[in-house]
């Protein structure tokens, strides 16, 4: 899988990100299917993203297409009857690949390596993408499970945290606002995963406060961690959840690096470890907001995230909303109104402005899945 080009008349395609649970179970099942399979992974060549969602109208991963029909993802895979995905196997097997096929990139990208001058950006890419790839090594077949304690094992791991080292050099007051949401977005990201692998993931409501408080990374001199990280920077400054008070005073001079803002599309981003979280991705400084909106837009598509109900006029979201609703503005009517415009043109948007203009909209928050995706 991953070999874009194969004597066989056609292809299946499949666009994922490494990391992707959905994506790792589609293509244990696409593997078995004796045809050629072209695995393109959007988080190395973001360029394809939008042609991808102009193809399917969506932003979720993986998306499947057999030739040139488009399947979906991994859910619609598997509720193909066997009849069914087997004409579309002969269909890869007989026909040619058609000149409307989707794209596969224009040239590979080869895996890059840091030096001890590298920015910060840069840096926080790399320790992402290494994660990223202890990530999927250590994925079950089907993406439900993590071996955290095979990825601690792996060589990988010890050369991430040499790389990990190097952030204390890191120059933080010179970064623009797209370069520190791409870098501590990343960074948070890699430090869950880094604190899972050393202490394990957190079973508890105590046990997640103190890892959230105390995992932490020596950056550009000064210590963050996880709640500084989101609630400090990425936040502006606010209060976390179950926090008394905001992370910097106003003589820390971690303060200088915040973020004068919250911004609310981080929360689409973060991945705290538990199930309940957005799917973990890399990002760049250039076209940031894109990204984040994108994340966005495919976390709201899902149902463990936005429910609507036209009959009863209720409307469910993740909890997310409910910690964070001061982020979205404040209000059950400001909440809706920004769900709406961030989502992405689908039969869920089409009900959710009915339900939203008929007024009296009721909002409630679905239950959270904290439990962790560890195999041991």
């Amino acid at each position: 899988m991953g070999d874009y080009e194969s004597s066989a008349p056609g292809r299946i395609t499949v666009y994922s990100i490494q990391g992707c649970p959905h994506c790792t179970q589609a293509k244990t099942t696409l593997a078995g299917l004796g045809v050629p399979v072209c695995d393109i992974d959007l988080g190395s060549h973001s360029e394809l993203r939008a042609k991808v969602k102009e193809l399917t109208g969506r932003s979720t991963v993986p998306q499947i297409f057999f030739n040139n029909i488009h399947v979906g993802g991994n859910d619609d895979l598997q509720k193909l009857s066997p009849e069914e995905l087997q004409r579309l196997v002969s269909l890869v097997k007989e026909e040619p690949l058609p000149a409307d096929a989707p794209p596969l990139p224009q040239q590979s990208q080869s895996e890059h390596t840091a030096s001890e001058n590298e920015g910060a950006t840069e840096l926080s890419l790399l320790l992402r993408e290494m994660i990223l790839k202890l990530f999927s090594e250590h994925l079950s077949a089907d993406g439900k499970s993590v071996d955290y304690k095979g990825m601690s094992a792996n060589p990988v791991f010890e050369r991430y945290c040499e790389l990990a080292i190097q952030l204390q050099r890191v120059e933080l007051l010179s970064l623009s606002r797209e370069e520190k949401l791409a870098f501590f977005i990343n960074i948070y990201n890699a430090l869950v995963i880094h604190g899972y692998l050393r202490l394990g993931a957190p079973t508890n409501m105590w046990q997640r406060y103190r890892f959230f408080n105390y995992v932490s990374y020596l950056i550009g001199g000064e210590v963050f961690t996880l709640q500084d990280i989101e609630n400090g920077i990425l936040r502006g400054n606010r209060k976390g959840v179950a926090q008394l008070r905001r992370p910097f005073s106003k003589t820390d001079p971690r303060l200088q690096v915040a973020l004068p803002d919250a911004e609310p599309l981080i929360h689409f981003a973060l991945n705290c470890g538990a199930k309940g979280c957005p799917p973990i991705k890399t990002y760049t400084p250039q076209d940031i907001d894109s990204q984040l909106r994108t994340a966005a837009e495919a976390f709201l598509e899902n149902d463990d995230a936005c429910v609507v109900d036209s009959v009863k006029k209720e409307v469910h979201l993740s909890q997310i909303f409910k910690w964070y609703k001061a982020d979205f503005g404040g209000t059950d009517e400001k909440l809706l109104g920004w769900v709406l415009d961030h989502m992405g043109d689908s039969p869920k948007k089409t009900s959710l402005q009915g339900v939203v203009s008929a007024g009296k909209t009721k909002v409630s928050f679905l239950p959270y899945d904290w439990s962790s995706n560890s195999t041991h």
